[in-house]
This record gives C-alpha cells, sequence and structure tokens, in this order.
C-alpha cells in the first residue's frame, strides 16, 4: 500500500513538474530566439547560477533534508505546537542568516565592479549577480516551507509553485526586455528583475496554506533550543550532500567561461532539456521519499525503508532508461526544433545538441542520489553523504581540467558535461555500497533485472527511432512548406514511435514497474480531484 502511495504521489508532483517543465520549455525557447549563446546570456547564465546554488544547498538541499526529520521527531513526540515553534525559530535564523549573506554578497558584487573593463563578461556578471542575490532570501525561504508542507504530505502547492518562475520569466521575455534597448547586453537585465519578482511571489504563495495547517509565526532568535541546534548541525555537513550536482554544474559553468562566451548557455540550453525528464519522477520521488524515510527511521523500521528503495529505484530505472537513450539519439533534432530560431543559429544547435549527449546517460546516475541521499538523510547521518560528494567534485574539477587541457575547443564544453556525469556514477556506486552495508540490500536481484529488461526494451526503440526518423525527415519535408513545422513532425512522430515501441517491449519483456506506474495512474484517475489537496 505505502509503495502505491508512494508512486501516486510522486506522480502528483511529477504531473506539476511537468508543467513546469513545459512552462520552462517554452520560456527557453523564447529566451534562446532573443539571447541565443550570446555573451550576454552566458553572463546571465553564472550570475544566477549563484542564488540558485544557495536556493539547492540551503532551500531544497541540506537545509530541508536536516529540518523534515528532526520537525518530523518533534511532532511525533512533542506535538503539532512544539513542531511549529521549532519551524518559527528555524525560518526566522535563516531569514536572518541569508539576508547578511545577500547584503555581503551584493557589497562585494559593486567593489569587483570597480576594476572590470568594460564589454566584458564579468562587466555583466557583477551587476546581474547585485539584481538576483536577494531572489536567494526568498528562495530559500519559500523552499523550506515548502519542506514543512511536504512533511504533512501536502504536495500540491510546493509542486505547483516553481511554475510561477516560468511564468514572471515567460512574461519578462515577452513584454519587458524588448523595452529595455536595442541590445542584448541591455535586455538582460529584464531577466534578472523577472527572477527577482518570482522569488517574492513563490514565497508569498505559502503562508496561506501554512496558516492552514496552524503555523502562526513568531519571530524568534531562540538559538539555544536543543532541536534548533540538531538541525543546523546536522545541515552543516549535509551543504554539499544533496547539492553534489549543482555544485558540479557551477564549477563547469565557471570554466566554461574560459572557453568561450558562448560555452555556459550552451551548456545552460542542454542542462535544460535533461531536467525536463529528471523532473517528472526522479525530482518528485525525492521529494516524497524523504519524509517517507524519515517516518521509518523515526520508528526505526529499516525492512520498509528497503522496500521503499528498492521499489523506487526500479521505477526510476525504469522511466529515465529510455529518456536517456532518447536524448542520445535525437539531440540535435530536438534542440534543432526548439531553440534554433532568431539568435539561435545552426552553430549555438550543434554545441548545446552535443553537451546533450554527453548529459543525456546522467539522468541514469542522476537518479542515484535521488534515491541513497534522502535515506542517509532520514536517518540523520548527514557525513556519508558529504564525504562522498567531496570526493565527486574533487573527481568532476579533475576530469574538467584534464579535458579542458586535452580536447578540440568546439567540444571542450562536452567535456566539462561529461565530467560531471561521470562524478555522478562514482557518487551513486559508492552510496549504494554504503547503504547496503547500513540497511542491507533493496533487492539488488530485482533492481538488475528490472534494469536489464528495460535495457532491452530500450534496444528495440532505438532500432525503431533509428528507422523510423529520416523517413519522417523526408516525408515531413515534402508534406510542409516551413522547416520548422517539418521539423516538429519528425521529432515528435519519432518520440511517439519510440515511446510506443518501448513500452510494446516492456510488456512482452514483462517489466513489472510499467504495471505498478499503471496502477498508480489509474488510482490516481479513480480518485479525480478528491485527494489533491492531501497529497
Amino acid at each position: 500500500m505505502e509503495n502505491r502511495t508512494i508512486i501516486r504521489s510522486a506522480m502528483v508532483i511529477g504531473s506539476f513538474t511537468t508543467l513546469s517543465r513545459f512552462l520552462g520549455m517554452i520560456r527557453d525557447l523564447l529566451t534562446a530566439g532573443l539571447f541565443g549563446t550570446s555573451l550576454a546570456m552566458s553572463a546571465f547564465v553564472i550570475a544566477f547560477r549563484i542564488p540558485n546554488l544557495f536556493r539547492r544547498l540551503f532551500g531544497e538541499g541540506a537545509l530541508s533534508s536536516a529540518f523534515i526529520p528532526v520537525f518530523m521527531e518533534t511532532r511525533t513526540k512533542e506535538g503539532d505546537r512544539e513542531a511549529w515553534k521549532l519551524a518559527a525559530k528555524v525560518i526566522s535564523l535563516v531569514g536572518l542568516v541569508l539576508a547578511a549573506v545577500t547584503v555581503i554578497g551584493i557589497l562585494t558584487a559593486s567593489f569587483l565592479m570597480q576594476d572590470v573593463e568594460p564589454g566584458t563578461q564579468r562587466a555583466l556578471i557583477y551587476p546581474l549577480t547585485r539584481i538576483m542575490l536577494p531572489y536567494m532570501l526568498f528562495i530559500c525561504l519559500a523552499a523550506l516551507s515548502m519542506a514543512i508542507l511536504n512533511s504533512f504530505h501536502h504536495f500540491t502547492i510546493p509542486a505547483l509553485t516553481p511554475t510561477l518562475l516560468n511564468v514572471v520569466w515567460i512574461a519578462t521575455v515577452i513584454f519587458i526586455c524588448p523595452l529595455l534597448g536595442d541590445t542584448m547586453e541591455e535586455r538582460i537585465y529584464g531577466l534578472a528583475w523577472g527572477v527577482l519578482f518570482a522569488g517574492v511571489i513563490q514565497l508569498g504563495m505559502q503562508f496561506p496554506v501554512l496558516r492552514r495547517y496552524g503555523f502562526r509565526f513568531r519571530f524568534s532568535l531562540d538559538w539555544r533550543d536543543r532541536r534548533v541546534w540538531k538541525v543546523f548541525l546536522l545541515m552543516g555537513p549535509a551543504t554539499l550532500g544533496l547539492a553534489i550536482t549543482q555544485i558540479n554544474v557551477l564549477v563547469n559553468s565557471i570554466l566554461a567561461a574560459w572557453i568561450g562566451p558562448w560555452a555556459p548557455a550552451a551548456l545552460f540550453y542542454s542542462e535544460r532539456l535533461l531536467y525536463f525528464p529528471q523532473g517528472i519522477l526522479a525530482t518528485a520521488l525525492s521529494t516524497v521519499l524523504l519524509p517517507v524515510f524519515a517516518g521509518h527511521a523515526a520508528n526505526k523500521d529499516p525492512e520498509s525503508m528497503k522496500t521503499a528503495m528498492g521499489h523506487s529505484l526500479r521505477n526510476l530505472l525504469f522511466v529515465m532508461t529510455p529518456a536517456a537513450v532518447g536524448l542520445v539519439l535525437l539531440a540535435k533534432p530536438i534542440v534543432q526544433m526548439l531553440f534554433e530560431w532568431g539568435q539561435f543559429d545552426k552553430a549555438s544547435t550543434d554545441l548545446t545538441a552535443i553537451a546533450l549527449q554527453c548529459y543525456a546517460p546522467g539522468l541514469l546516475v542522476f537518479s542515484f542520489a535521488k534515491i541513497f541521499v534522502p535515506a542517509f538523510y532520514a536517518m540523520q547521518d548527514t557525513k556519508t553523504p558529504v564525504k562522498v560528494g567531496l570526493l565527486c567534485v574533487g573527481i568532476n574539477l579533475g576530469l574538467n581540467i584534464l579535458f579542458i587541457l586535452t580536447l578540440p575547443l568546439e567540444i571542450k564544453h562536452a567535456g566539462l558535461a561529461f565530467s560531471t556525469v561521470a562524478a555522478e556514477f562514482v557518487n551513486g556506486a559508492i552510496l549504494a555500497v554504503m547503504i547496503h552495508r547500513r540497511i542491507g540490500t533493496p533487492g539488488w536481484g530485482r533492481i538488475g533485472a528490472s534494469m536489464l529488461r528495460a535495457l532491452f526494451a530500450a534496444g528495440a526503440m532505438t532500432l525503431a527511432i533509428l528507422f523510423i526518423y529520416p523517413r519522417m525527415t523526408s516525408v515531413a519535408a515534402g508534406v510542409f512548406d516551413a522547416a520548422k513545422f517539418a521539423q516538429i513532425a519528425s521529432v515528435l512522430v519519432s518520440v511517439l514511435v519510440g515511446i510506443a515501441v518501448f513500452l510494446l517491449a516492456a510488456r512482452l519483456f514483462r517489466c513489472p514497474e510499467m504495471n505498478d506506474l499503471m496502477d498508480a495512474l489509474r488510482r490516481r484517475v479513480n480518485r479525480g480531484d478528491a485527494g489533491g489537496a492531501s497529497v
């Protein structure tokens, strides 16, 4: 019953995340047409990485992961009243610290701007960073509020919140940026202000729902509370644990700026395409599993934790295997279909596509951390993931330097993408060994067998795509006068045929995960909107 609830809740979050990713795809399409892989876009990408990294570290990452187990433990042992007091204290202290960090960051960026040569990438990075740094404060508090709601198994509003950034971003690109000047360097400031405004809205959306569950905010700096100390002591080493991927991506962006003015933007667009399938189930499962694992840990029930972990891994790999294979096969057609217009030219397509092909296998290896890290944090062990994570950051940096020094210029940025995937593979493999030693096997034999069946089904899908895509390209070129319509038709038909063949092959190979997902979907449809508020 719990396995069904986990998958069903993950599919609810995944549906909202899919909406967010769909809107994100529209925003990226519009952004690509207006800014392409220009110096202005690359400067924005680097500046946006900084507050976004803090969101991953202290919002969705370490703080949320440290807070949820302690919050749920307090609710279980001391009741909701004490749990809400704890939440108010943590929010107050976190808000004060983030406000101080924001002010220091703005002053530092202002100081660094003094000696920057006009017209360079740094001349854009620093002022854009000043504008977007306060976003860090709003989005981290929003993420903490979302974590509180998730602990009550309310996933709808938190899952819907990220769409607000995309809505504001789209409106800014269409209505604001064109009014700010004739050059891309002038117009890019509109995006920065749009990001800040979106952060304010995302935070404000959480409070009405929190009040419905009984939360009444009272500012308190009572840092002597042992539960508060427990949260922050858990958070300290966990700062890197869940955010290894984001740290590696930030390192990639900084190093990419040395390769060329186009490289950070090309990596950004390829990452955006990677996040779409990842958000459908991987991110959703991670969100659902943390409170589930925390509940099992609080009840000292490792068997239930292993069962939930194995079930989640099998379903996640079943979905991510065809997604990864499909992105490798259709990387260039997909990038061309979505982004190639306006300032995003053929050269931008080639640069983005090769990076996407190197990132695509990461859909599988990124999935391991989404399952294993919440398990460690649920057991209030934040040291193991961070030790492994630090090792993998070093591996990523070493491979980055190696590829920058040895690869041809036009594929150096793709080497950075591959470095991230390789480092994440090591991270996931080590965590798997450690979790096995800690609580025993989550069913490696079943997981391996499921993975093998998914690979065979993906192999059948590969043959279908290789057969249908070139033929569809020729047919579509004769049917549609506009090249863009021909591209869309060719890609969409190839994707649909590939999915159909994969599902048919999965049925023939008797993949049990297909039945799990279909059962969760049927139960969700049968429930209609009745359970929407609770999940």
